[in-house]
């Protein structure tokens, strides 16, 4: 492949990866202790490679108001109107300000601006103290800049009350994940986290074989029934719809008995660490992933930039011909 790609863009690629390593060790070491290999963060070829350079150089817009999820709330109902939404109940820059009868029923107390920051309350418990002094630990944290996820620095933090849904975890799922590249569905994960299980499914919700790190045994996979499998073929229908023309995202759904609710639009889906023990998984995404419908290399540079942006086309550009040629998982 190398070989096709004129000599100078060959150079022009090597020269930037050497600085990009230089300009950011914490990231290309944090790389390494997680996935055991150098990156090449200037030409990347892997699925892990290519979301770190989507830390370093893409700058959409649009990945800041996907990551606030409040905003990513109003992208998904302009977007997809048929799909429920959790409801906000309250939202505002400082939790002693949450009224005091919705703390007593059942909510879910979340901050806008990062991951894991959730209280599940359920009749009062836990108490306004701790909810309250929790909530503003968080709102002083930056999220995502240890591993460098741009695009939730833009965010500005508030705190909001969502509605807690009764979640259909232990007899069908609780989470469906949907990844889309360039409007195409590369595959599903559907995750039971009452029950501690998971399951990895094509396009065409046919499951496949491979554990993920949080549910490594193959006894904690997801049983197949006939309601599992409708409300992936809804996820899978809905994704390309949220995720429009952007080159790869994940869109999450929550499941409940009754329906499926919209969840998360994950910009940098575990951080870019994420493993399974099927290739599938992520050869798929590489093969369906172009960076050249990138917000970045779809923008005009100048400079230095200009002649990197153009030799990567260039390597984007080789690999698609490359791609189109290659059987589509399935497809073998």
């Amino acid at each position: 492949m190398k070989a096709n790609i004129a000599a100078g863009h060959r150079l022009v690629l090597a020269v930037a990866r050497l600085l990009l390593t230089l300009r950011h060790p914490a990231l290309v070491v944090r790389f390494v202790m997680k996935l055991g290999h150098l990156p090449n963060p200037a030409a990347p070829e892997s699925y892990h490679e290519r979301v770190l350079w989507r830390k370093i150089f893409d700058r959409n817009p649009l990945f800041v108001t996907l990551t606030d999820k409040l905003a990513a709330k109003a992208h998904i109902r302009s977007a997809c109107p048929g799909l429920a939404l959790p409801r906000t109940l309250w939202s505002g820059r400082d939790a002693i300000d949450i009224p005091l009868d919705l703390l007593a029923g059942n909510v879910v107390v979340k901050t806008n601006h990062g991951c894991a920051m959730n209280i599940f309350v359920a009749n009062g418990d836990p108490d306004r103290g701790f909810i309250i002094a929790k909530a503003r630990h968080w709102l002083t944290k930056r999220y995502g800049r240890r591993d460098g996820e741009w695009a939730y620095r833009p965010v500005v933090p508030t705190v909001f009350v969502e509605e807690r849904l009764a979640l259909a975890g232990s007899s069908i799922a609780t989470d469906i994940k949907v990844h889309v590249c360039g409007g195409v569905i590369t595959h599903a994960w559907v995750e039971d986290k009452v029950a501690r299980r998971s399951l990895l499914l094509d396009r065409d919700a046919n499951p496949l074989p491979g554990r993920d790190p949080d549910y490594p045994r193959e006894d904690q996979a997801v049983p197949v029934n006939a309601r599992l499998l409708d409300f992936v073929r809804q996820a899978i229908s809905m994704a390309p719809v949220i995720a429009g023309d952007l080159d790869y995202i994940r869109v999450d759904f929550l499941v409940t008995d009754r329906c499926l609710y919209a969840g998360e639009i994950v910009v940098y889906p575990g951080a870019g660490y994420g493993t399974t023990t099927n290739p599938a998984f992520a050869g798929e995404i590489e093969r369906l992933w172009r960076l050249d419908r990138s917000h970045y290399l779809r923008q005009r540079h100048s400079g230095l930039a200009g002649v990197y942006a153009s030799a990567l086309n260039a390597k984007c550009m080789i690999d698609a011909g490359r791609s189109h040629q290659s059987p589509a998982v399935g497809e073998r």
